[in-house]
Protein backbone atom coordinates (compact mmCIF):
# COMPACT_ATOMS: atom_id res chain seq x y z
CA UNK A 1 0.00 0.00 0.00
CA UNK A 2 3.15 2.26 -0.87
CA UNK A 3 0.67 4.44 -2.90
CA UNK A 4 -1.69 5.16 0.43
CA UNK A 5 1.34 7.29 1.76
CA UNK A 6 3.25 8.32 -1.37
CA UNK A 7 4.39 12.05 -0.67
CA UNK A 8 3.11 12.37 2.70
CA UNK A 9 5.20 13.65 5.63
CA UNK A 10 4.52 9.93 7.62
CA UNK A 11 7.05 8.04 8.86
CA UNK A 12 7.45 4.99 11.64
CA UNK A 13 5.46 5.61 15.12
CA UNK A 14 7.72 7.36 17.22
CA UNK A 15 9.04 4.83 20.11
CA UNK A 16 7.23 6.71 23.19
CA UNK A 17 4.09 6.44 21.10
CA UNK A 18 3.94 2.93 19.48
CA UNK A 19 0.81 0.84 20.12
CA UNK A 20 -0.71 -2.73 19.67
CA UNK A 21 -1.60 -2.08 15.96
CA UNK A 22 -3.32 -5.64 16.13
CA UNK A 23 -5.62 -4.34 19.03
CA UNK A 24 -6.48 -1.50 17.44
CA UNK A 25 -7.54 -3.23 13.80
CA UNK A 26 -9.96 -5.47 16.61
CA UNK A 27 -11.14 -2.12 17.61
CA UNK A 28 -12.00 -0.12 14.40
CA UNK A 29 -13.28 -3.30 12.58
CA UNK A 30 -16.80 -4.20 13.39
CA UNK A 31 -17.14 -0.29 14.80
CA UNK A 32 -16.01 1.39 10.93
CA UNK A 33 -18.30 0.60 8.39
CA UNK A 34 -16.60 -0.99 5.68
CA UNK A 35 -13.26 -0.05 7.33
CA UNK A 36 -11.22 -2.67 5.72
CA UNK A 37 -8.26 -5.22 6.23
CA UNK A 38 -4.19 -4.95 6.96
CA UNK A 39 -4.13 -2.27 8.33
CA UNK A 40 -0.87 0.02 8.82
CA UNK A 41 0.08 2.88 10.57
CA UNK A 42 2.12 5.47 10.04
CA UNK A 43 2.44 8.62 12.08
CA UNK A 44 2.29 12.17 10.50
CA UNK A 45 5.38 14.58 11.48
CA UNK A 46 4.77 18.14 12.33
CA UNK A 47 2.60 19.79 15.33
CA UNK A 48 3.50 19.26 19.02
CA UNK A 49 0.12 18.54 20.71
CA UNK A 50 -1.75 15.33 19.88
CA UNK A 51 0.07 12.66 18.39
CA UNK A 52 -1.82 12.41 14.70
CA UNK A 53 -1.04 8.74 12.66
CA UNK A 54 -2.43 8.11 9.23
CA UNK A 55 -4.39 4.12 9.00
CA UNK A 56 -4.31 2.35 5.88
CA UNK A 57 -6.57 -0.51 5.17
CA UNK A 58 -7.23 -2.85 1.97
CA UNK A 59 -10.68 -2.24 1.17
CA UNK A 60 -12.47 -4.25 -1.51
CA UNK A 61 -12.04 -1.37 -4.21
CA UNK A 62 -8.54 -0.42 -3.00
CA UNK A 63 -6.80 1.36 -0.30
CA UNK A 64 -8.51 3.35 2.40
CA UNK A 65 -7.13 5.53 4.50
CA UNK A 66 -8.01 6.98 8.10
CA UNK A 67 -6.52 10.01 10.54
CA UNK A 68 -6.18 8.85 14.15
CA UNK A 69 -5.41 11.85 16.79
CA UNK A 70 -4.78 10.64 20.31
CA UNK A 71 -3.91 11.81 23.59
CA UNK A 72 0.25 12.37 23.89
CA UNK A 73 1.36 9.72 26.54
CA UNK A 74 2.39 10.85 30.02
CA UNK A 75 1.30 13.30 32.47
CA UNK A 76 -0.40 15.93 30.68
CA UNK A 77 -1.72 19.68 31.61
CA UNK A 78 -5.22 19.79 32.99
CA UNK A 79 -7.44 21.00 29.95
CA UNK A 80 -5.14 20.01 27.36
CA UNK A 81 -5.22 17.74 24.19
CA UNK A 82 -8.58 16.92 24.66
CA UNK A 83 -9.44 14.68 21.76
CA UNK A 84 -12.92 14.42 22.58
CA UNK A 85 -13.46 17.99 22.46
CA UNK A 86 -12.28 18.02 18.89
CA UNK A 87 -14.67 14.63 18.14
CA UNK A 88 -16.93 16.74 18.95
CA UNK A 89 -16.35 20.26 17.48
CA UNK A 90 -16.23 18.61 13.65
CA UNK A 91 -19.53 16.16 14.36
CA UNK A 92 -21.40 19.35 15.40
CA UNK A 93 -19.61 20.94 12.33
CA UNK A 94 -20.41 18.41 9.81
CA UNK A 95 -23.78 19.15 8.83
CA UNK A 96 -23.34 23.01 8.45
CA UNK A 97 -21.47 24.91 6.09
CA UNK A 98 -18.32 24.80 8.11
CA UNK A 99 -15.79 21.99 6.28
CA UNK A 100 -14.36 19.37 8.87
CA UNK A 101 -13.44 16.30 8.30
CA UNK A 102 -15.83 13.43 8.89
CA UNK A 103 -15.17 12.04 12.26
CA UNK A 104 -15.87 8.56 12.67
CA UNK A 105 -15.12 7.03 16.47
CA UNK A 106 -14.44 8.69 19.61
CA UNK A 107 -12.57 5.99 22.07
CA UNK A 108 -12.01 7.05 25.61
CA UNK A 109 -10.83 3.86 27.14
CA UNK A 110 -7.01 3.87 27.52
CA UNK A 111 -7.23 -0.17 27.21
CA UNK A 112 -6.99 0.23 23.27
CA UNK A 113 -3.81 1.88 22.57
CA UNK A 114 -2.83 3.74 25.76
CA UNK A 115 -4.65 7.07 25.63
CA UNK A 116 -8.17 8.75 24.30
CA UNK A 117 -8.24 8.64 20.70
CA UNK A 118 -10.51 9.13 17.56
CA UNK A 119 -10.46 8.25 14.26
CA UNK A 120 -11.66 10.87 11.70
CA UNK A 121 -11.58 10.12 7.52
CA UNK A 122 -8.49 11.54 5.49
CA UNK A 123 -8.59 14.45 3.76
CA UNK A 124 -6.51 14.66 0.51
CA UNK A 125 -4.98 18.24 -0.10
CA UNK A 126 -2.56 20.94 0.68
CA UNK A 127 -1.66 22.13 3.92
CA UNK A 128 -0.44 25.66 3.90
CA UNK A 129 2.55 26.01 6.41
CA UNK A 130 4.18 29.38 5.04
CA UNK A 131 1.33 31.84 4.72
CA UNK A 132 3.45 33.85 2.55
CA UNK A 133 2.22 31.27 -0.14
CA UNK A 134 5.38 31.10 -2.21
CA UNK A 135 4.80 29.17 -5.83
CA UNK A 136 1.27 30.21 -5.51
CA UNK A 137 -0.15 32.78 -7.97
CA UNK A 138 -1.16 36.23 -6.83
CA UNK A 139 -4.60 35.07 -7.96
CA UNK A 140 -4.84 32.33 -6.06
CA UNK A 141 -2.98 33.69 -3.01
CA UNK A 142 -6.15 36.64 -3.08
CA UNK A 143 -8.57 33.33 -3.36
CA UNK A 144 -6.94 31.17 -0.67
CA UNK A 145 -7.17 34.11 1.88
CA UNK A 146 -10.63 35.25 0.80
CA UNK A 147 -11.43 31.91 1.41
CA UNK A 148 -10.01 31.21 4.45
CA UNK A 149 -11.36 34.47 5.68
CA UNK A 150 -15.21 33.44 4.84
CA UNK A 151 -14.35 30.18 6.38
CA UNK A 152 -14.34 31.66 9.66
CA UNK A 153 -17.11 33.89 9.46
CA UNK A 154 -19.20 31.39 8.55
CA UNK A 155 -17.84 29.21 11.90
CA UNK A 156 -18.79 32.35 14.25
CA UNK A 157 -22.04 32.58 12.17
CA UNK A 158 -22.94 29.23 13.18
CA UNK A 159 -25.69 29.16 15.45
CA UNK A 160 -23.89 27.14 18.12
CA UNK A 161 -27.46 25.84 20.07
CA UNK A 162 -28.53 24.62 17.29
CA UNK A 163 -25.73 22.94 16.58
CA UNK A 164 -25.72 20.76 19.77
CA UNK A 165 -23.11 22.51 21.26
CA UNK A 166 -24.82 24.88 24.01
CA UNK A 167 -23.67 22.67 26.94
CA UNK A 168 -20.28 24.24 25.91
CA UNK A 169 -21.16 27.85 27.05
CA UNK A 170 -20.01 28.60 30.26
CA UNK A 171 -21.28 31.45 32.92
CA UNK A 172 -18.95 34.51 33.35
CA UNK A 173 -16.44 36.22 30.81
CA UNK A 174 -15.32 34.04 28.02
CA UNK A 175 -11.33 36.25 27.96
CA UNK A 176 -11.46 36.22 31.80
CA UNK A 177 -11.94 32.67 31.21
CA UNK A 178 -9.13 32.21 29.12
CA UNK A 179 -6.71 34.01 30.84
CA UNK A 180 -7.27 32.35 33.93
CA UNK A 181 -6.76 28.74 32.42
CA UNK A 182 -3.54 29.69 30.35
CA UNK A 183 -1.89 31.57 33.35
CA UNK A 184 -2.46 28.69 35.25
CA UNK A 185 -1.23 26.71 32.66
CA UNK A 186 1.83 28.55 31.61
CA UNK A 187 2.97 28.18 35.32
CA UNK A 188 2.27 24.62 35.78
CA UNK A 189 4.79 24.40 32.54
CA UNK A 190 6.99 27.58 33.90
CA UNK A 191 10.94 26.90 34.34
CA UNK A 192 12.30 30.35 34.45
CA UNK A 193 10.31 34.20 35.09
CA UNK A 194 9.77 35.53 32.10
CA UNK A 195 9.25 39.37 33.02
CA UNK A 196 6.98 40.14 29.99
CA UNK A 197 4.92 37.23 30.96
CA UNK A 198 4.46 38.70 34.60
CA UNK A 199 3.60 42.16 32.65
CA UNK A 200 1.14 40.80 30.50
CA UNK A 201 -0.63 38.72 33.51
CA UNK A 202 -1.00 41.73 35.23
CA UNK A 203 -2.42 44.19 32.11
CA UNK A 204 -4.47 42.31 30.29
CA UNK A 205 -7.52 41.94 32.91
CA UNK A 206 -7.34 45.62 32.95
CA UNK A 207 -7.65 45.92 29.16
CA UNK A 208 -10.79 43.34 27.92
CA UNK A 209 -12.16 45.42 25.15
CA UNK A 210 -16.43 45.64 26.31
CA UNK A 211 -19.30 45.13 24.47
CA UNK A 212 -18.24 41.51 22.95
CA UNK A 213 -20.01 38.54 21.11
CA UNK A 214 -20.46 35.51 21.73
CA UNK A 215 -19.63 32.32 18.68
CA UNK A 216 -18.10 29.26 18.06
CA UNK A 217 -14.08 29.67 18.72
CA UNK A 218 -11.77 27.37 16.80
CA UNK A 219 -8.89 28.30 19.13
CA UNK A 220 -5.87 27.88 16.59
CA UNK A 221 -7.39 28.74 13.54
CA UNK A 222 -4.26 29.61 11.16
CA UNK A 223 -3.29 28.84 7.46
CA UNK A 224 -1.77 25.75 8.96
CA UNK A 225 -4.41 24.47 10.68
CA UNK A 226 -6.76 23.92 7.17
CA UNK A 227 -6.89 21.43 4.07
CA UNK A 228 -7.14 23.41 0.75
CA UNK A 229 -7.81 21.39 -2.24
CA UNK A 230 -4.60 19.64 -3.81
CA UNK A 231 -4.81 21.91 -6.98
CA UNK A 232 -7.59 24.63 -6.72
CA UNK A 233 -7.60 27.81 -4.20
CA UNK A 234 -10.64 26.05 -2.00
CA UNK A 235 -10.42 25.42 1.34
CA UNK A 236 -11.80 21.40 2.05
CA UNK A 237 -11.21 21.10 6.00
CA UNK A 238 -10.78 23.05 8.93
CA UNK A 239 -8.53 20.61 11.53
CA UNK A 240 -7.08 20.74 14.95
CA UNK A 241 -10.21 21.39 17.19
CA UNK A 242 -8.69 20.98 21.10
CA UNK A 243 -9.14 24.63 21.69
CA UNK A 244 -11.96 25.01 20.40
CA UNK A 245 -14.93 26.58 22.67
CA UNK A 246 -17.84 29.38 22.66
CA UNK A 247 -16.12 32.36 23.29
CA UNK A 248 -15.53 36.02 21.58
CA UNK A 249 -15.03 35.55 18.15
CA UNK A 250 -12.65 38.01 17.67
CA UNK A 251 -9.86 36.16 19.50
CA UNK A 252 -9.58 33.40 16.61
CA UNK A 253 -9.83 36.81 14.18
CA UNK A 254 -6.44 37.98 16.07
CA UNK A 255 -5.07 34.35 15.89
CA UNK A 256 -5.33 34.14 11.81
CA UNK A 257 -3.40 37.17 11.55
CA UNK A 258 -0.33 36.66 13.68
CA UNK A 259 1.32 36.59 10.40
CA UNK A 260 1.43 40.08 10.07
CA UNK A 261 3.04 40.24 13.11
CA UNK A 262 5.30 37.30 13.73
CA UNK A 263 7.59 34.97 11.81
CA UNK A 264 11.24 33.80 11.53
CA UNK A 265 14.18 35.74 13.19
CA UNK A 266 11.60 38.42 14.39
CA UNK A 267 9.99 39.77 10.91
CA UNK A 268 6.63 38.84 10.36
CA UNK A 269 5.94 36.32 7.90
CA UNK A 270 3.63 38.78 5.44
CA UNK A 271 6.15 41.47 6.02
CA UNK A 272 6.65 43.16 2.75
CA UNK A 273 4.02 41.31 0.74
CA UNK A 274 2.21 44.45 -1.23
CA UNK A 275 -0.73 44.05 -3.05
CA UNK A 276 0.62 43.25 -6.07
CA UNK A 277 1.30 39.57 -4.12
CA UNK A 278 -2.53 38.98 -3.59
CA UNK A 279 -1.87 38.75 -0.37
CA UNK A 280 -3.95 41.83 1.26
CA UNK A 281 -3.36 43.97 4.60
CA UNK A 282 -3.85 43.01 7.54
CA UNK A 283 -6.63 46.02 7.64
CA UNK A 284 -7.93 44.66 4.16
CA UNK A 285 -8.43 41.06 5.75
CA UNK A 286 -9.92 42.39 9.00
CA UNK A 287 -12.45 44.78 7.25
CA UNK A 288 -13.68 41.92 5.49
CA UNK A 289 -14.12 39.83 8.17
CA UNK A 290 -16.42 42.73 9.81
CA UNK A 291 -18.29 42.87 6.17
CA UNK A 292 -19.00 39.43 6.06
CA UNK A 293 -20.05 39.60 10.18
CA UNK A 294 -21.98 43.38 10.38
CA UNK A 295 -19.50 44.85 11.76
CA UNK A 296 -18.34 48.80 11.78
CA UNK A 297 -14.92 47.96 13.04
CA UNK A 298 -12.98 46.21 15.91
CA UNK A 299 -12.06 48.41 18.83
CA UNK A 300 -9.15 47.22 21.25
CA UNK A 301 -7.54 45.04 18.21
CA UNK A 302 -4.05 45.08 19.85
CA UNK A 303 -5.65 44.40 22.61
CA UNK A 304 -7.37 40.45 21.17
CA UNK A 305 -3.64 40.76 19.06
CA UNK A 306 -1.79 40.34 22.28
CA UNK A 307 -3.94 38.47 24.44
CA UNK A 308 -3.53 35.73 21.39
CA UNK A 309 0.16 35.79 21.64
CA UNK A 310 -0.13 35.58 25.09
CA UNK A 311 -1.97 31.98 25.34
CA UNK A 312 0.66 30.94 22.25
CA UNK A 313 3.49 31.84 25.08
CA UNK A 314 1.24 29.58 27.42
CA UNK A 315 0.95 26.97 24.77
CA UNK A 316 4.25 26.77 23.37
CA UNK A 317 6.04 26.69 27.40
CA UNK A 318 4.29 23.70 27.98
CA UNK A 319 5.43 22.45 24.70
CA UNK A 320 9.07 23.45 25.59
CA UNK A 321 8.28 21.29 29.00
CA UNK A 322 7.29 18.32 26.78
CA UNK A 323 10.37 18.50 24.48
CA UNK A 324 12.31 18.48 27.15
CA UNK A 325 10.57 15.24 28.69
CA UNK A 326 10.39 13.61 25.33
CA UNK A 327 6.72 13.31 24.80
CA UNK A 328 7.01 15.30 21.64
CA UNK A 329 7.24 13.50 18.28
CA UNK A 330 7.86 16.26 16.02
CA UNK A 331 11.92 17.18 15.94
CA UNK A 332 11.23 20.16 17.84
CA UNK A 333 14.12 21.92 19.25
CA UNK A 334 14.77 22.33 23.00
CA UNK A 335 13.95 26.33 22.40
CA UNK A 336 11.46 28.20 24.59
CA UNK A 337 9.46 30.57 22.58
CA UNK A 338 7.54 31.65 25.18
CA UNK A 339 9.99 35.02 25.81
CA UNK A 340 9.94 35.93 22.15
CA UNK A 341 5.92 35.61 21.54
CA UNK A 342 5.54 37.48 25.26
CA UNK A 343 7.83 40.38 24.23
CA UNK A 344 5.97 41.04 21.07
CA UNK A 345 2.51 40.81 22.87
CA UNK A 346 3.91 43.32 25.20
CA UNK A 347 5.00 45.34 22.97
CA UNK A 348 1.24 45.39 20.28
CA UNK A 349 -0.75 45.96 23.61
CA UNK A 350 1.17 49.50 23.91
CA UNK A 351 1.13 50.09 19.74
CA UNK A 352 -1.96 52.43 19.75
CA UNK A 353 -1.83 52.33 16.10
CA UNK A 354 -3.29 48.87 16.03
CA UNK A 355 -6.52 49.94 18.80
CA UNK A 356 -8.78 50.86 16.01
CA UNK A 357 -9.50 49.20 12.59
CA UNK A 358 -12.65 50.78 11.03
Amino acid sequence: MKDAIAGLPVSEIAPKHRFDVSRLAAYLAPRIEDFGEALEVHQFQGGASNPTFLLVTRGANGFKRYVLRKKPPGVVLESAHQVDREYAAMRALGPTDVPVPNARLLCMDDAVIGTAFYVMDYVPGRILMDASLPGVTPADRAAIYDDFNATLARLHGVDFRAAGLGDWERPGDFIDRQLTRFTRQYRAAEDERIAEMEALIDALPRRIPPDRRVAIVHGDFKLGNTIFHPSEPRLMAVLDWELATIGDPLADLAFSAFAWHRGVDGRPVLDGMGPETGIPSERDFVRDYCRRTGRDGIEGWNFYLAFGLFRLASIMQGVYQRVLNGTVASDFAAVNHAPELAQKALAILEDESLAEIS
